[in-house]
């Protein structure tokens, strides 16, 4: 094997461990969309918990 061919396979396999680390660091800092509630789900519980109703301005103005 010529040297530069020696040079073509380190560098490659260098680059096959960095794409390897970084897609198990990539998979370790996301969530498997499954796991998470649906987006309905996590609006109502986000939302629906405030129970504050605001009421109108024009309402309150009796004519």
């Amino acid at each position: 094997m010529s040297r530069s061919k020696k040079v073509f396979a380190g560098l490659a396999i260098v680059f096959f461990v960095l794409l390897l680390y970084a897609s198990y660091d990539i998979s370790r800092r996301t969530t498997f969309p499954g796991s998470k509630p649906q987006l309905k789900e996590r609006i109502e519980e986000q939302f629906l918990k405030k129970d504050t109703i605001r009421k109108d301005s024009a309402n309150a103005i009796q004519r």
